[in-house]
């Protein structure tokens, strides 16, 4: 593998493990597909720091379950905003 895709993998474990970050926050801070940011912490960082790996996996997991309720808030919010625009 490559060091600047070791480097990325880490970096972008580290990101996600400090702000709680989503996939999705994560792949625009870094300007990478949610695939790719995916595919770095599931599978590349595995074999470069099981620790920190298991830590991400965490958070995406927690992320994983809380992802209906944030979608549900958006639509909420989306709707009230135009309610009171009309």
């Amino acid at each position: 593998m490559k060091d600047y895709i070791e480097e990325r993998a880490v970096d972008i474990a580290n990101y996600i493990v400090e702000y709680q970050a989503t996939v999705r926050r994560t792949a625009k801070q870094f300007g990478v597909s949610k695939s790719t940011v995916h595919k770095d912490v599931t599978e590349r960082l595995i074999q470069i720091n099981p620790d920190l790996a298991r830590q991400t996996r965490n958070v995406l997991d927690v992320n994983k379950s809380e992802r209906h309720i944030r979608g549900g808030m958006a639509t909420r919010e989306k709707y009230l905003h135009q309610h009171r625009v009309v």
